[in-house]
């Protein structure tokens, strides 16, 4: 698989059995961020705005004259949700261009929005920096709005790759048992607090977000649940992704948890769009022991997307073993259409 930093979940560990989960205090993430955190600074950070008024951020690296990419981080996640060595994109030829979705980081808020809805705003950022087309990468609760961009900008979208990227729910997709099935029954709770509605979620999110804070300095490994394969835990345990999460996660609800909230209800409805409308290549990729966004997820998107090359790995789970290898074999793939000689 070709891993994307910060393709967490969508759906956060269940927090009814921890000893941090307390009464939701909405503004409790929103405390100082750490020292020595950049945030809305870094070099390549910019702004520009939505159709309808909304502030979108993003950030702009790698190489400046090299082919664009546009990342679409996790749920949760934000701009900051890529390799922390800037390097590793320029040298491989890549301006590589990350968002923060609505709701998440420096973005407004889009309260009721569907998968379909992100296009717009991936559009958005493009055209504000001059990208007359591009290619786009969308890990885990990336991967749907990946593939809302490939269904529905084609005409200027050239590649598309989606990585452990979740299934729809329901009539156009897998059946709620299916969907669940194989899922860390930490993880799979969220669906719970999505069928119980916005308030139940939002609470259960703002203590989740505070977990991860917790979990990132005292035991990264767990940030996937307890489910989680060794090969998960080894990513997570990487001095690279400890330095990355260390940065995306206050930044990712520096205005609250509304993103992860707005995400995990856009992806138990009705994506808005349909996968068989897709018509530019779609590389997916995904392991068959992935207990965060189980196999039977990327086997349905590997059925119903066109066309679309796939890659599952055995043993394989959420994240890959080689991270460094699998982000430039997949850049390579986005900016030329080649598989890189293994």
């Amino acid at each position: 698989m070709f891993p994307t930093i910060g393709r967490l979940p969508w759906r956060r560990p269940s927090l009814s059995a921890s000893p941090l989960t307390r009464a939701p205090d909405p503004q409790g993430i929103n405390r100082p961020t750490p020292p020595g955190t950049i945030v809305g600074m870094e070099p390549g950070f910019g702004t520009t705005v939505a159709s309808d008024g909304r502030t979108l951020a993003y950030l702009d690296g790698g190489e400046p004259s090299g082919y664009p990419v546009i990342g679409l981080h996790g749920t949760p996640g934000c701009r900051l949700s890529r390799w922390p060595d800037d390097s590793l994109y320029a040298d491989a030829g890549i301006r590589y261009i990350t968002t923060d979705r609505a709701g998440y980081g420096r973005s407004s808020r889009r309260r009721g929005r569907s998968v379909a809805d992100e296009a717009a705003d991936v559009l958005a950022v493009a055209d504000a920096l001059g990208l007359r087309s591009f290619s786009v990468v969308g890990g885990s609760g990336g991967g749907p709005h990946a593939l809302a961009c490939a269904a529905l900008l084609g005409d200027r979208v050239e590649r598309v790759a989606c990585q452990s990227g979740l299934a729809p729910l329901g009539p156009d997709g897998l059946e709620r048992a299916d969907w669940v099935s194989g899922m860390g029954e930490e993880i799979a709770a969220e669906l719970d607090w999505a069928e119980a509605g916005e308030a139940v979620l939002t609470a259960e999110m703002v203590t989740a977000q505070r977990l991860m804070a917790e979990r990132i300095e005292s035991d990264p490994g767990a940030l996937l649940g307890d489910a989680a394969n060794d090969t998960d835990v080894g990513f997570l345990e990487r001095p690279e992704t400890m330095t990355a999460f260390r940065r995306i996660i206050p930044e990712q609800a520096v205005n609250g948890v509304g993103g992860s909230v707005d995400d995990t209800l856009a992806f138990v409805k009705p994506w808005g769009f349909s996968l068989s409308l897709i018509r530019v290549p779609v590389l997916i990729t995904y392991g068959d022991d992935d207990t965060s966004l189980p196999v039977s997820h990327g086997r349905f998107l590997a059925r119903a997307v066109p066309g679309a090359h796939v890659v599952e790995t055995l043993d394989g789970g959420h994240f890959a073993d080689d991270p460094v290898r699998d982000i430039l074999d997949t850049h390579h793939w986005l900016s030329t259409g080649r598989v890189a000689h293994q």
